[in-house]
């Protein structure tokens, strides 16, 4: 109860939530990346992840409740630090931060956005079906979701919809694992610098990869 009614417990919370969900991120992109090495990589995880019934549901839902958790936390510290803050010191403030510090509250929004999106879009499958209606079995039984991205991701509007969102990923990340570092105090005045760029790196790491693959449909550089 003592990490909810107190800021700092607040500040631990949401780091711990956002490093969990980095995790996933992780493992997620480490699948989604099974796509270039073709189309029965993909469909071989797929078909693995389907074999394993409620549990991924069950998986979904605690990510969906941590993203919760850390989205609701972002708010009300926003909302404290916004109050708590004399002016001058929030001139001084914004001087001395980043753009993605400053869009922390922003690119979340866009990201839990993105993620009600994707879940509809390959989940769910109830927007973009005719992308959908390509899941048809192969000849070894396996859907065909390799043909599903791609007819996905052949669409502009699609590809731009999940470049946007891995921009803002990557903004949120630059700032984010920073910050995690910050809150447990790992940080010192020389280290600062390296944990930046440390955290910039990282999160350009996920962006580009992420990225990568609507594009590599969009320009045809993966063909279906």
């Amino acid at each position: 109860m003592h990490l909810i009614t107190s800021s700092v417990g607040r500040k631990l919370l949401m780091a711990v939530t956002g490093m969990m969900l980095v995790g996933f991120i992780t493992v997620h992109l480490l699948g989604n990346l099974s796509i270039f090495a073709g189309s029965e990589a993909i469909n071989i995880y797929a078909e693995k992840l389907h074999s394993l019934g409620p549990i991924v549901w069950i998986f979904r839902l605690i990510m969906l409740g941590l993203f919760a958790v850390h989205i609701a936390l972002g708010i009300q510290l926003t909302m404290e630090n916004s109050s708590a803050s004399p002016e001058a010191y929030a001139i001084k403030a914004r001087l001395k931060t980043t753009f993605a510090a400053e869009s922390m509250i922003y690119t979340g929004l866009i990201l839990l956005a993105f993620l009600l999106y994707h879940l509809l879009h390959f989940t769910v499958q109830v927007v973009h079906t005719d992308a959908v209606a390509t899941l048809q079995p192969l000849v070894n039984g396996r859907l065909n979701v390799f043909a599903m991205v791609g007819n996905s991701f052949n669409s502009a509007f699609v590809s731009i919809a999940y470049v946007v969102a891995m921009c803002a990923l990557f903004l949120h990340l630059s700032h984010g694992l920073q910050s995690f570092i910050q809150t447990l105090g790992l940080n010192n005045g020389p280290s600062q610098d390296k944990v930046s760029a440390i955290g910039k790196l990282v999160a350009i790491f996920f962006g580009l990869a992420y990225i990568a693959i609507p594009l590599a449909f969009l320009f045809h550089i993966v063909k279906i």
